[in-house]
């Protein structure tokens, strides 16, 4: 058993610290073996690993990838290594597409009366990937939002901007690019999914659907958690053989206030 944080952000997406500084957060935290899971991509990885040799803490290499089955579907990819096909394949396209994606976001705010400068949202996201919260931040500092979860709840969340945004791959193909490049695969947050399709409209049919392609866990320790729906997921867990993960989805306090990093003692060694 290791103090693990499974679910974290750096600037390689839309985390506010850099991989180095990440790390650097989680050793003061306590915590011994963290993951790094940027949205779609793996670009921090390295240079975490480099971070927590020094530093004296365990960096997984992950990824959070996003599925089109449902809204708010998120797969994590734990353990595959270093440039493993087919997932560098898959990162490559979704990286690129991410990056015209910056393009529909400002032209769908701007149908909504928002006109906010592109060139500020590429500066706060540092060069790394452009995602919702760096909109989200620049909306709130040109006074179109009071909060950030306003910008979310109001705009950058809502069924019409995930009707066009909609370039993501199945659950399915998710799922098993991450088996093929040798890696494990935990369902992220299932408390945030909204179930769309007719065939599934709980948790229990696509738990067993995702472990058809070789689903390996569930995120059943998550900051949002309530003690029923944790409960509930270690249950499920149980139930079906699955391992148990858990993060803190950490982005930083000016990306995501109420998501501080926390470790969590788990057992880690199956992805190691």
């Amino acid at each position: 058993m290791s103090i693990v944080d499974l679910h974290t952000h750096s600037t390689a997406s839309d985390g506010q610290y850099s991989p180095s500084e990440l790390v650097e957060l989680a050793k003061e935290r306590g915590i011994e073996v963290l993951a790094v899971t940027d949205h779609d991509n793996t670009d921090g990885v390295e240079e975490a690993a480099k971070a927590g040799e020094r530093l004296g803490v365990r960096v997984i290499r992950g990824v959070e990838l996003s599925a089109d089955d449902h809204l708010n579907l998120h797969i994590l990819g734990y353990g595959f290594p270093a440039g493993a096909e087919p997932l560098s394949g898959m990162i490559a396209r979704l990286k690129s597409g991410r990056n015209s994606r910056k393009y529909r976001i400002h032209d769908f705010l701007r149908s909504k009366g928002i006109d906010i400068p592109l060139e500020e949202v590429e500066e706060l996201a540092k060069g790394g990937v452009i995602g919702r919260p760096h909109f989200a931040l620049v909306m709130l500092a040109h006074g179109y939002v009071s909060e950030r979860k306003e910008a979310f709840d109001l705009y950058l969340d809502t069924p019409e901007f995930h009707s066009f945004d909609n370039r993501k791959p199945s659950a399915e193909e998710c799922v098993r690019t991450i088996k093929a490049s040798g890696g494990k695969v935990s369902l992220a947050h299932p408390y945030q999914i909204v179930f769309v399709r007719e065939d599934e409209q709980s948790l229990e049919p696509l738990l067993q659907r995702l472990m058809g392609y070789g689903l390996d866990a569930i995120e059943c320790y998550y900051t949002k958690h309530t003690p029923q729906q944790q409960a509930e997921y270690l249950a499920l867990a149980e139930k079906y053989n699955l391992r148990v993960t858990g993060g803190s989805d950490f982005h930083g306090e000016r990306n995501k206030p109420d998501y501080p990093m926390t470790g969590r003692e788990l057992d880690v060694d199956w992805i190691i």
